[in-house]
């Protein structure tokens, strides 16, 4: 489920102070379980509540989620953050572009897991991308690599040092191995 920060709930009280009686916050996502996930807050004024809306009961308000976003936002963290820059509302939603999947998914639901949320957003630096086709019998993850990885001089290094030895730590005894299955062809889409 969602945690607000002590820090986040003191300034959305100060916030909501200045609403009509009654208004609370909603905390949504836009086009969930996508690549183009975005997460929000926003006022919530009780005829906006709607049945099936889950409430996060707090000291000073309440925090409503729609149904389809509930799913999406398991794990994710609001905070009220005060640097030298100044201060900011952070927001880090995790699950937001994929589902997190229960601890007895299929191994390639779970493979697929990691990859989205831990192994993608690191090659996304260099605007690549890696997808899960299959795992075989003998337990070998078979990827395609895309975006800049694909003719990449760095994507042997990427695969063996990086993305295998990341699944099989975390998939010991499960995984054996990684192989890429991408036709590489060098362009202007690679990134070296």
């Amino acid at each position: 489920m969602i945690t607000i920060t002590e820090n986040a709930q003191q300034h959305f009280g100060k916030l909501l102070a200045q609403q009509p009686e009654g208004t609370n916050i909603r905390v949504f996502v836009v086009n969930p379980g996508t690549q183009s996930a975005e997460c929000g807050v926003s006022y919530c004024p009780p005829e906006a509540v709607e049945a099936s809306d889950t409430e996060i009961k707090l000291d000073l308000f309440s925090a409503y989620v729609d149904e389809l976003s509930l799913p999406f936002l398991d794990d994710a963290e609001i905070d009220f953050v005060t640097d030298k820059m100044g201060s900011q509302l952070t927001l880090k939603a995790p699950n937001a572009k994929v589902r997190k999947v229960s601890d007895d998914a299929t191994l390639m639901e779970r493979v697929d897991y990691v990859i989205q949320t831990q192994v993608n957003p690191q090659l996304a630096g260099h605007g690549g991308n890696v997808s899960l086709s299959e795992i075989t019998e003998d337990g070998i993850a078979i990827l395609q690599f895309g975006g800049g990885c694909n003719g990449c001089s760095m994507v042997d290094v990427t695969l063996k040092e990086g993305i295998e030895k990341e699944l099989l730590a975390q998939f010991e005894g499960e995984l054996n191995g990684v192989r890429d299955i991408t036709e590489h062809a060098r362009g202007e889409h690679s990134y070296y």
